[in-house]
């Protein structure tokens, strides 16, 4: 009995000496991978988590952004499906998640990824010179009146610029030529130059050269005017800005901001990542980025997630349609 219960201690100080085996992390630096160019929104978004991150310090490797925006950001999309298993690499997606493959047919489906989480909603707006139209009345009165199509800058084609551009055309009669660009940053500088006659840019796209009233915000497509109420330029916060429906022009879309994995990643791996990103939503520098961005707060994860997708997938090919814009 004495030598069973010398070996029963010896047995318990063993498994208190021994360490519980560690959640997984990364073990070298992380690639942020954006579909997009230099100074667009998905690029902005990228930089403000980078910047999260490490000044937070919630993670020990460093996050390094990724720029691969090449065909129209197929590069990017494909070359995440071919990194199949390598968990340092996170994708900030968008609709173009939805659109690409329908629109360029390329062998590409978010399913083929594992997502991660939700992390905010993207609004749209309607954008003019600030030497133009004061109203959207007086700016599709001009498009309709004009003795050619208005130029409308955006980013890249057969997305959600030039989908709403296409529903605005069916909406008001006015006959607009398209123009896309490599990012939104791009279309922004664009209009400021006079290059084109609008844009439907995010509003994170269009924020310097608002504030320097270059540009006007004419509407904003949602169903109800952006929350935040501070001050943007002297005189108007983006709570100002009043909805497309509210101005006669009834055209609505969201547009997700998200992160997904590579395919066949571990779900160990893929809880690091909900974390992380959980983490990143309750910074100071993620709160402050949505409220000047005027972004939709959101996280979603697992199950939630899920179901946002396979819905938002859904709208999005049905407007695809609509607009004529899938590949036979």
């Amino acid at each position: 009995m004495r030598n069973w219960m010398k070996a029963t201690v010896a047995l318990a100080a063993l498994t208190i000496a021994t360490p519980a085996l560690a959640a997984w992390e990364p073990t070298k630096p992380v690639e942020i991978v954006v579909a997009a160019g230099a100074g667009g929104a998905s690029d902005q978004m990228a930089r403000m988590m980078q910047a999260a991150i490490q000044k937070n310090n919630l993670m020990k490797q460093p996050m390094v952004v990724s720029l691969k925006g090449g065909a129209s950001g197929a590069e990017a999309l494909m070359y995440m499906k071919s990194s199949d298993g390598d968990p340092n690499k996170v994708l900030i997606a968008y609709s173009l998640i939805y659109m690409l493959p329908l629109s360029a047919k390329i062998p590409f489906n978010w399913r083929d990824l594992t997502p991660v989480s939700v992390v905010a909603l993207d609004q749209f707006v309607l954008w003019d010179n600030a030497a133009g139209p004061k109203t959207v009345k007086e700016f599709i009165a001009a498009a309709k009146a004009a003795s050619s199509p208005f130029k409308m800058g955006g980013t890249g084609s057969k997305r959600e610029d030039h989908v709403l551009t296409v529903f605005m055309e069916q909406k008001t009669g006015a006959k607009f030529s398209y123009l896309p660009y490599k990012s939104g940053g791009e279309a922004a500088t664009q209009l400021v130059g006079n290059h084109t006659e609008s844009n439907v840019n995010n509003p994170s796209e269009n924020l310097e050269v608002w504030r320097a009233g270059q540009v006007r915000a004419l509407c904003v497509f949602d169903k109800e005017r952006i929350a935040y109420k501070t001050k943007v330029t002297d005189t108007q916060s983006w709570n100002d800005i009043p909805t497309c429906k509210e101005e006669g022009l009834d055209v609505q879309y969201l547009m997700l901001r998200a992160m997904f994995l590579p395919g066949k990643v571990t779900p160990e791996q893929t809880a690091f990542y909900v974390d992380l990103f959980q983490k990143v939503t309750q910074t100071a520098e993620y709160k402050d980025y949505m409220e000047k961005q005027a972004l939709k707060p959101i996280f979603l994860t697992g199950t939630d997630m899920l179901k946002f997708l396979e819905e938002d997938d859904k709208l999005n090919t049905s407007l695809m349609n609509e607009a004529g814009f899938v590949a036979k």
